[in-house]
């Protein structure tokens, strides 16, 4: 069996002068990287699909062969055959561009192909990317080689979101992998950070791989600000809760107050109050809510409410981006093997958690950056046509793999969203 720190991904070759070898080694451990992700799975846990916004784990397998099958392999491998006809429609998610789609909340009908079939598919494509990559030294290709690998590390972190969602409506609470011990478990202080203001460049600026959304490269200036050096705990959520954080229409945006009586929210996603205790589902199975580890999966609107319980709100994407700047990227990511939010560790003076545990909601609107073009052909609807409705998230999360992020990265879901790995830092103004 292996073990989590079997996999050290290359991080991203830096373009224009690619690496060949830099690249070979980057798809070779990804690829390795989402076998292991399913090695605990049992087979009728490949096909689930708990709601239309999820995917089986079967199909993320097969969708990120698709790519590479479909944006690589049919138009820089000269002879290439498709493994199956059928898979190019089964397996397009969203491309327009190239054909059309199964419908995505039927995506859990397919008990064919099978799982056997799936790993099928992905071996043989496997062997003809490397034939390619053995011959093949053409910057472009390796460009959009690279995209693809880190299309495959989203559909990674989705592929557990996704799982942990489907598992989480079953009574026996299965157990994904078992907890992992966090380490400090103690309560920390929230102090603040603060910045002046100034006019700032925003958006990625170097030549490493980067997702069109992250530019143009623009100013904006921002006003003197202050971020919490820390994401908000559980136990100062449950404050929130117990206030009557879940009744109150006064800290509340409309939509979201209205959202949260159609849901019925009254907690975050996966909280059960068991025998006078909180608990939630994790991909460890059922775990004691820890009062100290953040707050997560929780949606914006439960976000933006408690940011203003706290006499606060949330930061916009430009001052997060701002105060991500030369701090280094580390923290609790997929690699870690935690699959879950862990306490902060000790305070410094400076930002703690700001990569990985969980996603950081802002208070910023998905939309283009000025000057912004979408990549022309199918590529190009990969973000740009997802630019309305959205709210941007940054930072990265327990789920997301160390080598994918970086400070210029924009996710972004709607304002429901809660299946997700997400959590809250406080901002204020100075």
């Amino acid at each position: 069996m292996a073990t989590i720190s079997t996999f050290t991904i290359p991080p991203p070759s830096d373009r224009p002068a690619m690496a060949p070898e830099t690249v070979q080694a980057r798809f070779e451990a990804v690829r390795a990287f989402s076998n292991y992700l399913v090695e605990p799975l049992e087979i009728e846990d490949y096909g689930l699909q708990s709601m239309p916004e999820a995917s089986p784990a079967k199909w993320h397998l097969a969708h990120t062969t698709w790519f590479f099958e479909t944006f690589v392999l049919k138009h820089h491998a000269p002879g290439y055959e498709p493994v199956h006809p059928v898979f190019a429609y089964l397996f397009n998610s969203y491309y327009n561009g190239v054909g059309p789609q199964f419908l995505r909340p039927h995506r859990g009908f397919l008990s064919r192909p099978t799982v056997r079939e799936v790993h099928e598919y992905r071996a043989q494509v496997d062997e003809a990317m490397r034939s390619l990559l053995a011959r093949s030294e053409e910057p472009s290709l390796l460009a959009l080689i690279d995209l693809g690998l880190h299309h495959e590390q989203q559909h990674q972190e989705l592929l557990l979101t996704d799982l942990k969602h489907g598992l989480s409506l079953n009574p026996l609470f299965p157990v994904y992998r078992p907890a992992r011990d966090a380490g400090n478990n103690r309560e920390t202080g929230m102090n603040w950070v603060s910045f002046e203001e100034g006019l700032h460049e925003i958006g990625h600026d170097s030549a490493a791989f980067s997702y069109d959304n992250e530019g143009p490269r623009h100013k904006a200036y921002l006003h003197p600000f202050a971020l919490a050096d820390r994401l908000v705990t559980n136990a100062e959520y449950m404050a929130f809760m117990d206030d009557g954080g879940y009744e109150r229409p006064d800290h509340w945006l409309s939509e979201g107050f209205v959202t949260m009586q159609e849901q019925g929210w009254t907690a975050p996603l996966y909280w059960h109050w068991i025998d006078g205790a909180w608990q939630h589902f994790t991909l460890a199975g059922l775990q004691p809510v820890d009062p100290h580890a953040p707050v997560c999966h929780i949606s914006h609107f439960e976000a933006d409410a408690y940011a203003n319980w706290a006499g606060h709100r949330l930061p916009t994407e430009f001052e997060w981006e701002v105060a991500a700047r030369g701090i280094p990227i580390a923290g609790n990511f997929v690699e870690e093997g935690h699959f879950h939010p862990v306490p902060a560790g000790e305070p410094d003076g400076r930002l703690r958690q700001l990569f990985g545990d969980a996603w950081e909601w802002t208070r910023s609107a998905y939309l283009p950056y000025p000057g912004y073009r979408a990549e022309p052909g199918a590529l190009g609807e990969y973000n740009g046509k997802f630019m309305s409705n959205q709210m941007v998230l940054r930072g990265g999360s327990c789920a997301t793999s160390v080598s994918h992020i970086r400070a210029s990265y924009r996710n972004f879901f709607p304002s429901a969203a809660r299946w997700q790995f997400t959590g809250i830092r406080l901002a204020k103004d100075l």
